[in-house]
């Protein structure tokens, strides 16, 4: 499947077959692409829970309204961020990189990140939107469909899951397979309502 028809092709889907399973290579496939999606710094700051355990499922969906994509996808994951992620052992992100890059980079991502929690929370909301996105164009490339989830209690999610203390949950998605297409879009704004030139 080409990019572009993965984009066009990518629907929020809420119906799924409750009996199809992913496999593990599956699920390590598209996790696996999500681990390519861009970071600042390159710090690697997103952490996907993925949650197959039904009775989990069946608490999260009591906080997510009743929402049976919740249980009824074959995974639900967790698109979190490690608001710390910057200070643990930073120089494993370049390990790669030449020494003199390593001795340049390193240092500068304490400097960007100390002390600045708001930074800290709009790099990890970045980090999971591009994420996100990685995970439902792979999954759709794979034949699923997906749905990208705000609709849900966090602080109760966080509690049932034991988010740590210094993870931020951004979105839920669920993967699966169809058993319903999703409805036609409901309306697009013209492109010159969104598309900019030089300034606004």
């Amino acid at each position: 499947m080409k990019v572009l028809e993965a984009i066009e092709s990518r629907r929020s889907v809420k119906s799924y077959d409750p009996n199809h399973k992913m496999t593990e290579e599956e699920i390590k496939q598209l996790l696996s692409s999500a681990m390519l999606s861009p970071t600042s710094f390159n710090i690697q700051n997103w952490r996907f829970l993925v949650i197959t355990d039904p009775g989990i499922r069946a608490q999260i969906k009591d906080a997510s309204w009743g929402q049976e994509q919740v249980t009824n996808a074959s995974i639900l994951i967790l698109v979190c961020a490690d608001l710390k992620a910057w200070a643990h052992q930073p120089e494993r992100y370049w390990k790669n990189a030449p020494k003199e890059t390593q001795e340049m980079i390193v240092p500068m991502i304490k400097r960007f990140y100390e002390n600045q929690s708001q930074l800290e929370r709009d790099e990890a909301m970045r980090s999971v939107g591009l994420a996100a996105q990685t995970i439902m164009l792979e999954a759709k490339e794979m034949g699923y469909d997906s749905c990208p989830m705000i609709g849900f209690d966090p602080l109760k999610v966080g509690e049932i899951v034991n988010l740590p203390p210094s993870y931020v949950l951004g979105m839920m998605i669920t993967v699966g397979k169809a058993l319903a297409p999703a409805k036609p879009r409901a309306g697009q704004i013209d492109y010159s309502e969104i598309v900019f030139r030089d300034k606004f």
